[in-house]
């Protein structure tokens, strides 16, 4: 992360058992309109993504009985899930979170349906909190939030 001062909050998610019930609270009663809503077949999960200023809240369903967030909800119940920090760098934010000793949940970067990439700290090294760390590249199709 060798730019800390280009770091910023990209979005707060949030386990749901159903979108559309969580969009009665934050749609209806905010005013807070879904910018996207989107599959992501490989996590199983189904995200509806709230602009909120220079951030999003992204609300996460499980698509499947056995998904991350099924059994997020099924140990926890609903509520934050992680909180995803927008680097400039993924491979150099990586590398300065190795080098510090602190854990990914897997070594393997990830894209997403929109073509950021995006890897997840352990939430056992950053005080216990589930840590995401995304980068858009140039093409990317995510409207990038400035």
């Amino acid at each position: 992360m060798s730019s800390r001062k280009n770091l910023k909050i990209d979005h707060i998610g949030i386990a749901v058992n159903s979108i559309d019930q969580a969009l009665e609270f934050y749609r209806d009663v905010l005013g807070v309109e879904p910018s996207d809503r989107f599959l992501a077949e490989r996590e199983q999960i189904e995200a509806a993504l709230l602009p909120l200023g220079e951030s999003r809240l992204e609300l996460l369903e499980s698509s499947s009985e056995d998904s991350v967030i099924a059994r997020f909800i099924d140990k926890r119940g609903e509520g934050l899930h992680h909180v995803a920090i927008r680097v400039p760098d993924l491979e150099v934010a990586i590398k300065r979170i190795c080098t510090a000793g602190i854990h990914l949940v897997t070594d393997e970067i990830q894209t997403s349906p929109g073509g950021y990439r995006y890897i997840f700290v352990h939430p056992r090294s950053v005080t216990g909190v589930l840590l995401e760390l995304v980068e858009y590249p140039e093409d990317s199709k995510v409207e990038v939030i400035d």
